[in-house]
């Protein structure tokens, strides 16, 4: 076939196929009409959402830094007066005591994570949160500020580490039971960063409160065996030994 009859041919191709775009427009131009309108809609709709989550986590990290910013301010308690000189100004960005920073960084911390539940800055605003109220003594608060997070972060870092906030947090509050058993669910799946015999010690201790010697001698046991250059490992040693005895004690007590 020659060169000018190939042109010509896929001339004619273009053609039909032109002509054919034509048909079904002018056919079915009202359902091709809807369907770009559609297309465009779903676009703006995608791309004004992509710009709200951005700008809501932006808002959202800003909130958490002030907050923060207070949380982790330092506390610098003001050089005594000469006599006759009036009382110091307090530093700017600092506080006489922990207690009046951690009361300061509450309500914004609480503030952020109640405007952006569902954000990352959100749910890190509620643990530093319930860290404060365990801080301050208000163990009860801060237990149901640690499950908030737990329930939220699920298998993430904070929801691990905010079960064992919420163990220690009902430890404080006699809690004994229901915090075994949560140190013992965090021993058994353990990771890197909620180390095994930081919650064995932790199980160790509940136990002995709650009376349990054998459940404090195998906790305390295993950091002795698993962990032997852990940090914890003289501090379980000793605990174990105190153990030990004070069940030789009671047996002896009780044989009499």
């Amino acid at each position: 076939m020659k060169s000018t009859e190939r042109h010509k041919l896929k001339e004619n191709e273009f053609a039909r196929s032109v002509a054919h775009a034509r048909d079904l427009v002018e056919t079915r131009g009202g359902d091709i009409g809807r369907v770009v309108v559609a297309v465009v809609v779903i676009g703006a709709v995608v791309l004004g959402y992509s710009w709200w989550r951005q700008s809501r986590n932006t808002r959202a990290t800003a909130s958490l830094a002030q907050a923060v910013a207070i949380y982790e301010a330092p506390v610098v308690v003001p050089a005594a007066p000469a006599p006759g000189s009036p009382m110091p100004v307090q530093q700017s960005g600092t506080y006489q005591t922990e207690q009046a920073k951690l009361e300061a960084a509450l309500p914004k911390l609480m503030e952020t994570a109640e405007q952006y539940p569902s954000a990352d800055a959100g749910l890190t605003a509620r643990y530093y949160a319930a860290s404060a109220l365990a801080s301050l003594g208000r163990y009860a608060e801060a237990e149901q500020r640690f499950q908030e997070v737990a329930d939220k972060a699920g298998s993430k870092i904070y929801g691990r580490t905010a079960k064992l906030g919420q163990a220690d947090a009902q430890v404080a509050q006699g809690k004994y039971d229901s915090a075994i058993a949560i140190y013992k669910e965090l021993a058994a799946t353990a990771k890197d960063h909620i180390p095994t015999d930081g919650v064995l010690m932790a199980l160790g201790r509940a136990s002995v409160k709650a009376g349990k010697m054998d459940e404090a001698t195998r906790a305390f046991q295993r950091v002795v065996d698993e962990f032997p250059t852990s940090v914890y490992s003289a501090d379980a040693r000793r605990e174990l030994e105190e153990v030990r005895k004070g069940s030789a004690t009671a047996a002896a007590t009780s044989g009499r």
